[in-house]
């Protein structure tokens, strides 16, 4: 199996090469800029210290940037289970899309077929785990909301692309915005631990906010439908669901 792209080579990653085996995760991000074009260019000039190992243009089309086997600067400051500074073990995917500074939109169906085809290929070739396919908001909670809550995390899972929960739907509605007590709070955020979310508070930031910020990033790809920073009667049976 191949995966047909376009070359379009970044300068930013590290000139030195990784082993096969330290590639363990895949992370998506949004490219987060008003045009497609104007995306590309910051992602190819040596200026703006930001490149990716592949770029999914809005028709589908994939632009390989960097070779897996060198480190591309996406992740920057970023942590993961014992994981830090995700750059040096994962590979970059940039999927086209204004984000939410510039009206955040669907992604396409040719994007999101693409993004499958991508993933799969990767998944297979470097033996990455459905739990090490991430979003950029998973890794940098107080930095960023990539790909965001239009990503369709569910329905890459059902293509055996990262992972979801098996709640049903009508369970996870009737608890939503139900209240949780103190201890179920403390059993809520230590799932989000177990699950990958760093439990160390970064520098500079309150502790509760950052608990806010990881719960806003859990909700942004678990809970698209409602992300308000509490947690709630669902939250919990989500995180519960997920460490099953």
């Amino acid at each position: 199996m191949s995966i047909k792209t376009t070359l379009n080579y970044s300068p930013n990653f590290y000139s030195f090469k990784r082993k096969t085996k330290e590639v363990k995760f895949i992370i998506f991000h949004y490219t987060g800029m008003k045009k497609e074009s104007v995306a590309i260019n910051r992602l190819t000039n040596l200026q703006s210290e930001v490149g990716c190992h592949y770029l999914i243009k809005n028709n589908g089309e994939i632009i390989t940037m960097v070779p897996d086997l060198y480190i591309a600067w996406h992740a920057g400051r970023s942590s993961w289970k014992n994981f830090k500074s995700l750059n040096k073990n994962s590979i970059g995917i940039e999927i086209s899309n204004p984000g939410h500074q510039f009206g955040y939109k669907k992604f396409s169906k040719k994007q999101i077929n693409s993004l499958i085809n991508l993933s799969k290929f990767l998944i297979k070739k470097y033996k990455i785990s459905s739990k090490n396919i991430l979003g950029h908001s998973d890794i940098a909670p107080c930095r960023k909301k990539d790909p965001g809550e239009k990503f369709p995390w569910k329905y890459l899972s059902q293509n055996k692309i990262g992972s979801w929960h098996s709640v049903k739907k009508q369970k996870l509605i009737k608890n939503r915005t139900i209240k949780i007590d103190s201890i179920n709070r403390k059993y809520f955020l230590n799932n989000l631990f177990k699950v990958g979310y760093s439990n160390k508070t970064p520098k500079k930031i309150n502790k509760d906010k950052y608990l806010k910020f990881i719960i806003n990033s859990f909700q942004r790809r678990y809970r698209p439908e409602l992300i308000n920073g509490k947690i709630d009667k669902e939250c919990l049976l989500i995180s519960n669901n997920l460490l099953k």
